[in-house]
């Protein structure tokens, strides 16, 4: 049976695999809730036994992993130095001046069979190397790598996975909001709704081919 090693996609750049799996990786999520009271969420007194809380949001999954590297039986000289290998996930926390918005790219990591847990789709927020062992000329010949890669989600995929009843609309030449919007709930006037949902700024400048999201109503 064939190994499935781990593997990063970064955007416009070739697969990084994975030679030596990790051994465990973390996913972790916060969910804000304010509980400090006060006149905002309506306070708390004498008769409460604790104030009353607000849902603030929830946070990004965080996925862990600690990745080794080794080129102890290497015997290329050229291929020896163990840096060649970990650059790689270096240059993922690396500014991409060549994207329309700068910013370090969108990794997707591929390990074994689609579950909750993978692919994961993030950028690295966190990144510790650590070298290990070292040839007589210098060269680094093992490493660990400690990367975390902080999700990134993309507003209507992210309604779409957890509401079934989100659906998106392809903009046709000539359609507006308004229009869509009786098409879509008989009330021309709920385009602010989908303007909302789709951050548009200027509801007259629709580009036909763009993808809208039409989130119930």
């Amino acid at each position: 049976m064939e190994i499935a090693h781990l593997k990063i996609f970064p955007e416009q750049d070739p697969a990084i695999t994975v030679k030596f799996n990790p051994t465990t990786y973390s996913i972790s999520k916060s969910v804000t809730w304010d509980s400090t009271g006060g006149r905002k969420y309506g306070g708390n007194d004498s008769k409460t036994n604790a104030p009353p809380t607000q849902f603030g949001g929830g946070g990004a999954r965080q996925l862990s992993l600690e990745l080794f590297f080794d080129t102890t039986e290497e015997s290329n000289p050229d291929k020896r130095d163990v840096r060649k290998q970990t650059d790689q996930i270096v240059k993922l926390t690396l500014i991409r001046r060549d994207l329309t918005n700068p910013r370090p790219p969108l990794c997707d990591i591929h390990w074994g069979a689609n579950s909750a847990d993978f692919p994961f789709r993030g950028t690295v927020s966190s990144l510790d190397q650590q070298f290990l062992l070292f040839h007589e000329s210098g060269d680094p010949l093992r490493a660990i790598l400690k990367v975390t890669f902080m999700e990134f989600l993309v507003l209507g995929d992210d309604q779409r996975k957890t509401d079934p009843e989100v659906t998106t609309r392809v903009v046709r030449r000539g359609d507006t909001l308004a229009g869509i919007a009786a098409e879509t709930y008989r009330d021309p006037s709920a385009w602010r709704v989908i303007a909302a949902a789709n951050r548009i700024e200027n509801p007259f400048a629709l580009a036909p081919g763009a993808k809208l999201t039409l989130p119930k109503r």
